[in-house]
Order: C-alpha cells, then structure tokens, then sequence
C-alpha cells in the first residue's frame, strides 16, 4: 500500500515534517505521526524535516529535546541539519506580528481563563462554543477601532478574526488525509464560520514573544514545508493557519491530518503518558520494527 496519499505533492516537491515540543517523552503516537511523515516522504523522493518547537521556554527541557534526537534516530528516521528551532526566529514572529499589528488585525489582551469562562458563559450568551484554543473568546477585550501606534510588547495580543476574515473571505486547503469527522479533500471554510468556531485567536503569548497558531505558520512557510502531517487533534486549528498564511502572504502547504494512538480506554496520549513512552519500549527490548506493529504500519 502506497504511503503517499492522492492529493499530496509528489517527488522532490514534498516537503513534510515532524514537529515536537521537547516538554516530555515521545510516546507511541509521536512515533506513528514522525514514521508516517517520513515514509510518506522517502516514497516521494521528497523531503522530511525536523523541528523543535520549544517556545514553552518555562516546560522545555535540553534533556528532552536529545532523548527526541536519540529516540528518532533508533527508529530508522534521518533529517537534514541543521534543525530548525522555534527558540531561535523570535525576529521571524516580531515581523510577522508586525505585519499584522500595522494592518489593524492585532489587539491587546488581558483576560486570564478564569475571565473568558465567566463571560462565555453569561445566561445571555448560552452554552459557550469551544475551538481550537478551548472556549471561543468572547471578544471582552476587543476595541471598536483597530489600535494604534507601535505594537505592544510583552502582552497578549489577539486576532481580530471579523477584520481578518473580511480581508480574506472564505480559506480553503487541501486535506489529503482526513478530518475527525471524515472531512477530506478540497476544503473551504467561510468567513461567518471562522469567527462563530476559531474566533480571536491569541497570536503572542506573555512572556512567550509569540504563540503556536502563528509560529508554526511562519515555520512551514520557512522550511518550504508542502504537506503539514499532524493528527486530528489539529484539524479544527487548520482553517486558523491557512487564513494566517493568506494575511502574510506566504504559501498554503496541504494537509494530512491522521488517526490519534489511544490507550485501551480509548484516551489519547500524552506527555504523561510515560508508560507508553518509546524510550520505555526501547529499555525493554523493543525493536523499531515493533514499535511500527504497535502503531499499526
């Protein structure tokens, strides 16, 4: 069976990767979403990346991101050097940021969760929509005019998803793989549905310099990324990156969003999940080739 999925970009044109935070142990699902990534880009002739995405400066650790290094390599995967890592573009956010605070899309934040809960949740509002980021931001700290003056540092700063949408209008991509729901193939997503189900995403973390929505948009791009590999979990933020990418004008790689590992519960996995770590398997004399059996490649 062809591990390329219809759809995708083939040959050198492929251009795929695999993106851990370096917070924890890789467990069984990071395996089958890397293994996937790579063997969908060695069929290709393509290429497959590696990035570190450890803008959590306060949860990543240097012991994480080497036992990430050492148990990829015992898996059979290989990347270019050198790796990309988030810690290192914070000037690739702040002109990104920039782009977008100078074109009247960004504002200021201050509410913390306890706040966006209280006020989703008012009797006038009804039961509160929930989107990639949790509750969909009630919009409390929203201005009526597009701020001015130089961007603010340090602070959170949300996207004004109606001006942004209004810009854009409908975002479409391609999905190769498919979404929790079986969505698959050409997707379009109108404006009225990114503000009702993404709303203002929070774009710059305090204390962080940006946030994940916009990093990993700005890094696909960077890597000539042509096919993001990532599971469900994903899928819902995926309409958000596409219309990040269309505001700064950068290409829209397509997608394949794929199945999640879960437990015998049918949870899925976690950093916590230490019992299904891979370095666990590992100590107990597993091979790669079970660790694919495991998975199910």
């Amino acid at each position: 069976m062809s591990a390329r999925p219809a759809g995708s970009p083939s040959g050198a044109e492929l251009a795929t990767r695999f993106a851990p935070s370096p917070t924890g142990p890789l467990h069984l699902g990071h395996a089958y979403s890397a293994i996937l990534a790579h063997d969908m880009a060695r069929e290709a002739g393509g290429t497959f990346l590696l990035r570190i995405e450890d803008i959590d400066r306060d949860r990543s650790r240097p012991e994480w991101e080497a036992q990430i290094y050492d148990d990829l390599r015992w898996l059979g995967l290989s990347w270019p050097e050198p790796v990309m890592r988030q810690s290192d573009r914070q000037p690739a956010y702040d002109a990104a940021l920039d782009r977008l605070w100078a074109m009247g899309l960004l504002y200021p934040c201050t509410c913390n969760r306890r706040d966006i809960l209280a006020a989703a949740s008012a009797p006038q509002e009804g039961a509160p929509m929930t989107g990639p980021d949790g509750i969909v931001y009630p919009g409390t700290c929203r201005p009526d005019a597009a701020p001015s003056g130089p961007r603010p540092r340090d602070v959170a700063l949300r996207l004004d998803m109606a001006r942004a949408a209004a810009l854009t209008g409908p975002v479409g991509f391609t999905e190769t793989g498919a979404g929790p729901d079986g969505e698959t193939g050409d997707i379009t997503v109108t404006p009225d549905t990114l503000t009702a189900t993404i709303g203002d995403a929070v774009l710059a973390r305090r204390g962080w310099g940006t946030a994940y929505h916009l990093a990993v948009v700005v890094d696909d791009a960077a890597q000539g990324i042509t096919l993001v590999t990532r599971g469900h979990d994903l899928y819902e933020a995926t309409p958000l990156h596409v219309l990040i990418a269309r505001l700064l004008d950068l290409p829209v790689p397509a997608y394949h969003h794929h199945r999640l590992i879960r437990d015998e519960t049918g949870k899925r996995l976690a950093k916590r999940d230490d019992a299904r770590a891979i370095a666990k398997y590992r100590a107990e004399g597993a091979r790669p080739a079970d660790i694919r059996r495991m998975v199910g490649l």
